[in-house]
C-alpha cells in the first residue's frame, strides 16, 4: 500500500464521515443516486433530497416506471437539472439493458447516461470494491496540493497526469474506505478556501503546505468573460392560479415548469404582448432578479398580469394553470419559485 493510501485510510478511521445516509450500503442504486446528487452540490443540500427520493423511488424499477415530471418535481431546487433527466433515462436503460439489476462494475456503469469515469469508479468501489481510481473536484485539489501538480486541473494534459497519479496510488484492499477518505479529506480538511493543514494527515509530505502555496494550487480556471442574457417573464394570475409552461426537454430549465417568456429585453413590455397576455389589463413590473448559471448570467424582469376571467383557450399546448397553494410540490426552477414565493409573501422580501 502506498504511504498516501495508508495515511488516508488511517485518518479516515477516526476523522472521516461515517454517518451520511448513503453510507453503509452496498446497493449500487442507492450509491448511484447519492453520487449523482453530490455532483457540484454540497452534502448538506443533498441529504433531504436523497431521503425524499428514496421514499418516492425506493428502487430502480420504481424510478424507471415513474413519469419524468415526477422526477423533476422532486429534484426542483437542487439545480443542474440535466442530472435529473439523465437519472430517469439511466433507470430506464438499466431496466431494458440489465434486466433491472443495477450494475456494480465501472465498465457497465459508464455506459449509463450521466455517469462519467470518476462517478462510475466511485459507485463500483463502494458497491463491489472494484480497484478503480476516482478523480472528482475534491480529489483533484488534494492531489494537486500534496504532489505539487501545476496547471489548471480541467486542462486535458493536467487531468491525464492526475488520472495516472490517482491510479498509481490505489491500495490493493479497503477500496471503499480509501475512496471515501479522499472525498472526505477534500471536503472537510483540504478545502478550496481555507484548508485546515494542521489537521491534515498529509501535511508533512504536502508540497503546497510546505512551500506555502495552498492558495496557488490547484491553479485557478483561466478567467473569461461570462456572457449576460436577459428575459421578460409573464406572471399571469387568475383566481389563485398562475399560468406556467412546460419547458422543452433540453436547454435552460429543461422539463421543468416555468413562467411564459415575453418578447423583448428592455424595461418595458411590448404593446402587442400586453394585448396577447393581459386581455387589456395593465401589467405591473415586479422586482427584477438575477440568476447565475454555469456558463452565463440571466437578468429576469417579471411582469404581473391579473385576469378576472381566464382566457377561453390557452395560447400554447405546453401552458397550464398552477394553483399558488401547490407550489411546494411543483417542478419549478429556483428563480421561478423565488418570483412566485415573493408574489405570495411580499412582506418576506421588504
Amino acid at each position: 500500500m502506498s504511504d498516501f493510501a495508508r495515511r488516508l485510510i488511517d485518518w479516515h478511521r477516526d476523522h472521516g464521515r461515517h454517518d451520511l445516509p448513503w453510507q453503509g450500503s452496498r446497493d449500487p442504486y442507492r450509491i448511484w443516486l447519492s453520487e449523482i446528487m453530490l455532483q457540484q452540490t454540497q452534502v448538506s443540500s443533498v441529504i433531504p433530497y436523497y431521503t425524499r427520493f428514496l421514499e418516492r423511488f425506493p428502487d430502480v424499477a420504481t424510478l424507471a416506471a415513474s413519469p419524468v415530471e415526477d422526477v423533476m418535481a422532486l429534484w426542483s431546487g437542487l439545480g443542474y437539472y440535466a442530472r435529473a433527466r439523465n437519472l430517469h433515462r439511466a433507470a430506464q436503460q438499466v431496466m431494458q439493458a440489465h434486466d433491472g439489476r443495477f450494475p456494480d462494475c465501472s465498465a457497465s456503469l459508464i455506459t449509463l447516461p450521466g455517469i462519467g469515469r470518476s462517478t462510475a469508479a466511485a459507485i463500483a468501489a463502494f458497491s463491489s470494491g472494484e480497484r478503480v481510481a476516482i478523480l472528482d473536484g475534491n480529489v483533484k485539489r488534494v492531489l494537486c496540493r500534496v504532489f505539487g501538480i501545476e496547471g489548471f486541473p480541467g486542462e486535458k494534459a493536467v487531468e491525464n497526469r492526475l488520472w495516472t497519479l490517482a491510479e498509481s496510488l490505489l491500495p490493493d484492499t479497503e477500496l471503499g474506505t480509501y475512496t471515501q477518505a479522499q472525498m472526505d479529506l477534500g471536503a472537510t480538511v483540504c478545502t478550496r478556501g481555507k484548508p485546515a493543514c494542521m489537521r491534515c494527515p498529509m501535511a508533512e509530505a504536502c508540497v503546497a503546505a510546505r512551500s506555502g502555496r495552498t492558495r496557488e494550487l490547484p491553479a485557478a480556471r483561466p478567467r473569461k468573460t461570462i456572457p449576460r442574457r436577459s428575459t421578460q417573464l409573464a406572471v399571469v394570475v387568475c383566481n389563485g392560479r398562475v399560468l406556467v409552461e412546460r419547458r422543452p426537454p433540453s436547454g435552460i430549465w429543461g422539463g421543468l415548469l416555468a413562467l411564459p417568456e415575453l418578447p423583448g429585453t428592455g424595461t418595458t413590455l411590448p404593446a402587442w404582448a400586453i394585448g396577447e397576455w393581459s386581455a387589456g389589463q395593465t401589467p405591473v413590473a415586479l422586482p427584477p432578479l438575477t440568476h447565475t448559471f454555469t456558463h452565463f448570467v440571466l437578468d429576469i424582469q417579471p411582469w404581473r398580469i391579473d385576469l378576472t376571467h381566464p382566457p377561453a383557450q390557452l395560447a400554447e399546448p405546453a401552458h397550464q394553470w398552477l394553483a399558488l397553494d401547490q407550489l411546494a410540490d411543483a417542478a419549478l426552477p429556483t428563480p421561478i419559485r423565488q418570483i412566485l414565493t415573493r408574489l405570495q409573501h411580499p412582506d418576506l422580501f421588504d
